[in-house]
């Protein structure tokens, strides 16, 4: 991994789209949410006024609209500030 965030931003690696519905129904690609949840890959050192809570391997939350996507490597990451995550899954 070549992304390293700075101050309160960390790297998550969205979790992948559903494909099937709980009854079973597939999704066609079209029609399919962006997900709201993923994998803390990497963090910044927080700030003077904001401690870095999350870590890497975290599995958090996020707001619809939250954060930049990048992609590397045909990999899409997103990059958002620490106060754009809304919960820590535990």
């Amino acid at each position: 991994m070549n992304i390293k965030p700075l101050a309160d931003r960390v790297l998550i690696k969205p979790a992948p789209a559903e494909e099937k519905t709980a009854g079973g129904i597939i999704i066609p690609d079209t029609a399919k949410e962006k997900p709201l949840q993923g994998e803390v890959l990497a963090v910044g050192n927080g700030t003077k006024d904001e401690e870095m809570v999350l870590k890497a391997g975290d599995t958090v939350l996020y707001g619809k609209y939250a954060g930049t996507e990048v992609e590397l490597d045909g990999e899409k990451y997103l990059i958002m500030r620490q106060s754009d995550v809304l919960a820590v899954l535990a």
